[in-house]
């Protein structure tokens, strides 16, 4: 189901044609005009302690430059004392309508009767986002959608930017629509790609929103014995412009083993193997050899209008 996220991103969200800027967005930040500029992002903070802790600790230590929290899932309280503690840190949420594991479970941040067409018989989200697109209304969506980011900061969190759990608010235009207008309105950066001028969304992208040229993620075609290759290979051929590099940390604990049972895409393994890569002294290099530079949401979110 995961595994459809990013056809779904690219379909809907490359979808664009911007009048002429006179400066990249390298420029509005003060760097060369060509310059490499690379979110390096982790995906899911607030799914489980594992994910938590290695998440955090690669915040810690420089091996990411962001992170995306889900605020419905059952570790949130542990992200927002985290973020509490380093106001500087840059954490958007990753807005959240669905819940793919088998055994672990999660349901809206609205009360139950407020969002009904978002949840399945047991109150929880459903694990597809087949079943969001066929079955979510607008208005529930973004009543949820406004519930989460009320709910991070009330906690302490202070939201970067929006992204979407598994794609799912790229199913439909009428979603994406709701995602670009909550996005707006709270005047926060969300993920989306500058890109073909032969598609018009609705409503259209504009020229104040920061569009990337270029999303990353391993999926799962990606050979799991030339893992590192796929994320070095990547940094080698990376071209001048704004890039996200998605990846989903843990450690491959019992605590994850358990979270994500019967799922061996984005689950424990998997974690593991992206967290390993990050902190890797020749991914590190790689970087460096190739004049990345590590940039952040909270950087890119100074350059929507907040008026």
């Amino acid at each position: 189901m995961k595994s459809l996220l990013w056809s779904s991103v690219l379909s809907l969200l490359v979808v664009t044609t911007l009048p002429a800027q006179t400066r990249t967005i390298a420029e509005r930040l003060g760097y060369p005009a060509n310059a490499k500029l690379l979110i390096l992002h982790a995906d899911d903070l607030g799914v489980a302690h594992s994910v938590n802790v290695a998440s955090l600790s690669a915040l810690d230590s420089g091996a990411i430059s962001s992170g995306s929290v889900m605020v419905p899932t059952p570790w949130l309280t542990e992200v927002a004392a985290y973020a509490r503690a380093h106001p500087n840190a840059d954490l958007g949420l990753h807005l959240t309508i669905t819940s793919e594991w088998e055994t672990y479970r999660w349901g809206s941040v609205e009360p139950k009767d407020k969002v009904p067409s978002l949840l399945d018989r047991d109150g929880t989200f459903p694990r597809g986002t087949d079943v969001v697109a066929t079955r979510a209304t607008v208005p529930d969506v973004e009543r949820e959608l406004r519930a989460q980011i009320d709910r991070a900061i009330a906690v302490g969190i202070r939201p970067t930017h929006l992204d979407s759990h598994m794609g799912a608010l790229f199913s439909t235009p009428e979603l994406l629509a709701t995602y670009v207008k909550v996005a707006r309105e709270y005047r926060l950066p969300f993920l989306a790609m500058r890109g073909d001028p032969r598609i018009a969304p609705q409503p259209p992208l504009s020229i104040h929103d920061v569009l990337l040229d270029t999303l990353i993620a391993a999926d799962v075609s990606t050979p799991r014995d030339q893992w590192a290759k796929f994320y070095l290979d990547a940094i080698a051929n990376l071209k001048p412009g704004l890039t996200e590099m998605l990846v989903h940390l843990g450690h491959d604990d019992a605590e994850l083993q358990a979270v994500m049972v019967n799922h061996e895409p984005y689950g424990s393994t998997w974690r593991q193997r992206d967290y390993d890569v990050v902190r890797s002294a020749e991914f590190k290099r790689a970087l460096k050899a190739n004049n990345v530079i590590l940039v952040t949401w909270r950087e890119l979110q100074k350059l929507v209008p907040q008026a």
